[in-house]
């Protein structure tokens, strides 16, 4: 893997990225399709060191990743620009992290109602005042939308991250100009 070109930006803290991908709420799952990229935008959960998502078992996404299993997960929240003086200098602040590795269905019972009850904490928190049992979770991944609902994860090989902070004086405000 190739590293960080602008390393200056570049974030080595697992702390800070860990932190990061527990709250980020889109990621951008980018596979091979043939000789073609295909990129999905869908929700996941940053847990045990790994990312996971679900959704439909039928259809083109699962299709490409049965026939070629690498991934890449893109995850990245834009906090606003950041001006200068000099129009060149203008620049965005955000963080990105690429997550390069295998997607792997996911069939232990066990471990797709971890996934899901983290998705519901993590996308609902507190709208459900029990956990996810064991039987909805067996009966949703094999009967919702007519088909079955499979759990993915994703065992990261490589992790890469960027940062530009906010600088607070300096984020753009329509209200104010030089």
């Amino acid at each position: 893997m190739e590293k960080v070109r602008y390393q200056v930006r570049e974030v080595i803290d697992k702390a800070r990225i860990e932190d990061f991908l527990k709250q980020a709420r889109i990621g951008h799952l980018g596979m091979v399709d043939g000789q073609l990229p295909y990129v999905v935008p869908l929700n996941f959960v940053w847990t045990n060191e790994k990312i996971y998502f679900h959704g439909a078992a039928g259809g083109r996404r699962n299709q490409v990743m049965m026939a070629n299993p690498e991934v890449c997960f893109t995850v990245c929240e834009e906090y606003g620009t950041i001006t200068d003086p000099v129009p060149a200098k203008t620049d965005t602040a955000y963080m990105s992290v690429i997550i390069f590795g295998k997607a792997e269905s996911i069939d232990c019972l066990d471990e797709a109602t971890h996934v899901l009850q983290e998705m519901m904490n993590k996308y609902v928190p507190g709208y459900y005042k029990r956990p996810l049992p064991k039987q909805h979770v067996d009966k949703y991944r094999s009967s919702v939308f007519g088909g079955p609902v499979q759990v993915y994860r994703i065992d990261p090989e490589h992790i890469t991250a960027k940062e530009n902070p906010v600088e607070k004086e300096k984020m753009f405000n329509s209200n104010k100009s030089i």
